[in-house]
């Protein structure tokens, strides 16, 4: 049972959530009733450490130890907007080490499957049948462990890093393929699990 002296935080909370979507959310053209209602429900201090808390909801990724991040809200904000979740939807997560865009997934599809960015280059027996991939960060190539997972027309949300540059990407899978779009450049942690091979140079 929540006591009198929770009140004062949990409404702050609340406030913090509101401010984060009118003013990083809207005014950046993500308005979608989707993104509106599962980020000013769920609780973004509660994917931080402790000492982040108080920072859940500043406009840039926060830190959360062995190289991983909670990204920035826009960023988590756009990738759900064009995802367009739906019940319809077969979703497979390569969470990006914060487990909130997990929760933010969960209530709106129809079945949720998560994977760390190791376990997702793994080889997997699973029938090919994800309607819908989410990667919670920018990648420099999609894995061939990843594309087998998916149906025919799933879509892809993902980040992508492309010169140096770090944008929000959608993809489509046709004949056995992803081919990535990048859209707009927005600042989303890199994965380096899925670094593409370096050359040699000479």
């Amino acid at each position: 049972m929540m006591s009198v002296n929770d009140q004062p935080a949990v409404q702050s909370q609340a406030a913090a959530r509101k401010a984060m979507i009118d003013s990083q959310l809207r005014v950046s053209g993500v308005n979608a009733e989707i993104v509106r209602d599962r980020m000013g429900a769920v609780p973004r201090e509660d994917f931080v450490p402790e000492g982040a808390r108080g920072i859940a909801y500043i406009d840039r990724a926060i830190p959360l130890g062995n190289g991983r991040f909670l990204a920035a809200p826009l960023v988590q904000g756009s990738m759900l907007e064009e995802a367009k979740p739906s019940p319809a939807d077969r979703a497979l997560l390569v969470d990006g080490g914060s487990g909130y865009m997990a929760e933010l997934l969960r209530p709106v599809v129809g079945s949720l499957e998560v994977v760390s960015p190791e376990e997702a280059l793994q080889p997997s027996r699973k029938k090919g049948d994800f309607t819908l991939l989410m990667i919670d960060g920018a990648i420099e190539q999609l894995p061939a462990t990843l594309t087998k997972r998916l149906a025919d027309d799933a879509r892809v949300v993902t980040g992508i890093v492309s010169r140096g540059l770090t944008r929000l990407a959608l993809g489509r899978k046709v004949a056995g393929e992803v081919s990535l779009l990048p859209l707009a450049e927005l600042g989303m942690p890199v994965l380096p699990e899925f670094a593409e091979p370096k050359s040699w140079s000479f």
